[in-house]
């Protein structure tokens, strides 16, 4: 049958070996220059041989010079086309993670500052309330100001 080369299958031709044809004709000739006919013949059964294989090899060379053309195909289609189109995809969402990424430090910035400002504003406020406290209003002792009554049971 056929050969397996890196996957393909490549035909094999075989000579017809069956005798029926070739037992005819052993005796032609016997009186007459019959050896030189069986020379001819013999000479004639390699070079039908020797076409046999080289169809064999002929066809194996076309079958395996498609099979590398598509090889060659799909390697330009995966170098030139479908590379070139990954490359392009990894640069776009690298450049959208780095804006992602510029985004959320401005934004994280923003937030600092404003928590900054409202707690600057909220420690104005406490020192402007001690500072009110502490200078406008006297210190008054609830406790001595009440008198209760004593109660008795």
């Amino acid at each position: 049958m056929g050969k397996n080369v890196s996957g393909v299958l490549l035909p094999a031709f075989e000579r017809d070996t069956r005798t029926g044809a070739g037992s005819q004709f052993e005796l032609t000739g016997l009186g007459r220059g019959g050896q030189q006919i069986q020379k001819a013949r013999a000479v004639y059964m390699t070079a039908v041989e020797m076409l046999v294989e080289l169809a064999s090899l002929q066809t194996a060379f076309v079958v395996l010079d498609e099979v590398i053309k598509v090889t060659n195909r799909r390697v330009n289609a995966i170098e030139y086309v479908i590379i070139p189109r990954i490359e392009n995809t990894i640069l776009h969402i690298n450049s959208e993670l780095d804006e992602q990424d510029r985004e959320e430090f401005y934004r994280l910035k923003k937030i600092q500052g404003k928590k900054k400002e409202r707690a600057a504003v909220a420690q104005r406020e406490t020192d402007r309330i001690q500072s009110t406290a502490e200078h406008d209003m006297p210190v008054r002792d609830i406790l001595a100001e009440q008198v209760d009554e004593d109660i008795i049971f």
